[in-house]
């Protein structure tokens, strides 16, 4: 079962950050949650997560708000189900009934499995051509 992440589901998320990610800290999870900007879904049954999908709907100065899924990962034991498919959809559903236009995403160039997942529900590659990412870790401290 997909589940939209709300106030009222954040223990939910808890349990996939934990489990996907490590970390044990509500406090992180409530400030993602009392953040505006803040989509997640998580997948899970009665006993386990299967799966999540967290970004952002991101307004532009432009008028053309757009979709950042900064993550979609799938427990490995329950991956070609159809999990990321379904939450990946419900991510861009929630997206399209806020007025989001387009949807952006990253993934490495091996990824196979992603890519043709992204694909398969009418992602492209960015016309511009291949893109470099980089990461920035902001210490106030040395501004």
């Amino acid at each position: 079962m997909i589940t939209q992440i709300s106030r009222d589901d954040l223990p939910l998320l808890e349990r996939a950050v934990r489990h996907f990610r490590g970390v044990e800290d509500a406090d992180v999870v409530r400030a993602f949650g009392d953040t505006p900007s803040a989509l997640a879904f998580v997948a899970a049954d009665e006993t386990e997560i299967l799966g999540w999908c967290w970004g952002h709907h991101l307004a532009r100065p432009d008028s053309a708000p757009m979709l950042y899924v900064h993550q979609l990962e799938v427990a490995e034991s329950h991956r070609r189900e159809g999990i990321g498919r379904d939450l990946l959809r419900a991510f861009m559903e929630v997206g399209v009934k806020a007025g989001a236009t387009k949807m952006s995403l990253t993934t490495g160039a091996e990824n196979v499995a992603a890519r043709s997942l992204y694909e398969s529900l009418g992602g492209g590659l960015a016309a511009q051509g291949p893109t470099v990412n980089y990461w920035f870790l902001l210490d106030p401290h040395q501004r």
